[in-house]
């Protein structure tokens, strides 16, 4: 074999590598993004695959250190436990195999784990494998989840954005629970499309409402739905 030839096949192998490398994705473990939340730290990961639960919410911890049902109704307690997030948390072009949960009701001891977040939150591109639960969480700096694409059921229900929140061009091959929620900066839904049904009966947004070439396959619910005060429906004839 020449020595031009062989020098071409070593090139072309070494470029392959570096494509094959540059598409393969890190994993990272769940359980580390959590510990570094728990530590305050800012969260922000790109190309990578999260195995395992994430929980915003840290329900397994705290279980343990929580009275029984028959104490906290005696007492007069709630039996919803909120952990607030600190961090920034930022993902690019992830992929969660397992359920990301900031909203969990367990059935068992009748506690509801709920989490908020209070600085920015970023699901660029990434890619929903499992459930997406978000319901009752409060985003008090931007929500991006942008390209996102949600494969299993997701909820935004009763939730609220402080600050803009994109979901433009995502996708969601399930239902698509926005019910009760509260956009105060604006909500951008601009190509986004719902495999199903959209839920934003009692939605009130709050800014710019942008559904340019949104679509919805089946059905789309805005009873009691204000955009600035006025009917979902008054909004989308007059825009």
């Amino acid at each position: 074999m020449s020595t031009n030839k062989l020098k071409t096949i070593t090139l072309t192998l070494f470029a392959l590598l570096l494509v094959v490398q540059g598409n393969a994705q890190t994993i990272v473990k769940a359980s580390d993004i959590m510990e570094a939340l728990k530590r305050g730290e800012d969260v922000s990961y790109s190309n990578a695959t999260i195995e395992g639960v994430l929980d915003f919410t840290f329900m397994e911890e705290k279980l343990p250190e929580l009275p029984t049902k028959r104490r906290w109704w005696r007492d007069g307690g709630d039996n919803t436990v909120n952990e607030s997030i600190e961090s920034k948390v930022s993902f690019v072009n992830c992929t969660f195999k397992d359920a990301v949960i900031a909203y969990y009701r367990d059935r068992r001891t009748e506690y509801t784990f709920t989490a908020d977040f209070e600085r920015d939150v970023r699901f660029e591109n990434c890619i929903f494998s499992r459930d997406a639960m978000f319901k009752y969480s409060n985003f008090e700096g931007e929500a991006i989840f942008a390209g996102s694409t949600f494969e299993e059921e997701t909820t935004f229900k009763y939730a609220e954005f402080e600050n803009r929140a994109d979901f433009s061009k995502t996708v969601f091959d399930e239902d698509a629970m926005f019910k009760y929620t509260k956009f105060r900066d604006g909500a951008n839904f601009n190509a986004a499309r719902f495999e199903r049904s959209l839920d934003m009966k009692y939605t009130k947004v709050r800014g710019n409402l942008n559904v340019k070439d949104m679509e919805v396959r089946w059905d789309i619910i805005t009873k009691y739905a204000e955009v600035n005060g006025r009917s979902f429906s008054r909004y989308l004839l007059d825009n």
